[in-house]
């Protein structure tokens, strides 16, 4: 009877995207409480010990999850971006990402704005901050270079745009407002956001 050779140890070719991704695949199905390195371990496949690699624990994969999101966002919104349309169609495109992601996304968004983070991740979610939502600042600031909106603090004028955004996405996270119905409005909503409210 020939000799069975034992099994040779699983190895992983890229066992931090793999735990990022069954990380992200646990917080859409089961919240962030239900993270754990050792249950993501037996999930992908390696031993307990093998995630500690990547991540010394589980703020630190948290902090993994946000950064990757914020790059994906910026990708997102980088790619509706489109200069040349007039400012209102632009920020159309752009909220339409944006709600497009935390559509697809609730529960990655929500980490990502969470405010416990690692000190040690500080200076790198500023700067995917930054990256993707500064976008939308100097995207304002160009526009009040052309006089197409009012002057004043870009960043604040930022701030009330996201907040209207991130409201929607909100309400549709808490099934106060269906995502369709929210995406068919977006249009009407940015111009209201731009205009206001006051008869014309």
């Amino acid at each position: 009877m020939p000799r069975l050779t034992p099994p040779r140890p699983y190895h992983h070719g890229d066992l931090r995207a793999a735990l990022l991704k069954s990380a992200e695949r646990t917080l859409r199905e089961k919240g962030v409480g239900a993270l754990s390195l050792r249950e993501l371990a037996r999930d992908v496949g390696v031993s307990h010990a093998a995630p500690g690699r990547h991540f010394k624990d589980k703020q630190a994969l948290l902090d993994a999850l946000a950064l990757d999101g914020y790059d994906r966002l910026d990708a997102a919104l980088s790619g509706a971006d489109r200069p040349g349309l007039s400012f209102e169609e632009r920020m159309t495109a752009l909220a339409r990402a944006y709600l497009g992601f935390a559509v697809d996304h609730p529960e990655l968004l929500e980490l990502m704005f969470a405010r416990k983070h690692d000190p040690a991740s500080s200076a790198q979610l500023a700067g995917a901050v930054d990256r993707s939502l500064g976008s939308l600042t100097r995207t304002m600031a160009g526009a009040q270079e052309r006089g197409e909106i009012v002057a004043g603090d870009p960043e604040r004028i930022t701030m009330v745009a996201a907040a209207s955004l991130h409201g929607l996405a909100a309400l549709i996270a808490s099934c106060a407002l269906d995502a369709d119905e929210a995406m068919a409005g977006l249009e009407e909503h940015v111009h209201l956001l731009l205009h206001g409210l006051r008869p014309r």
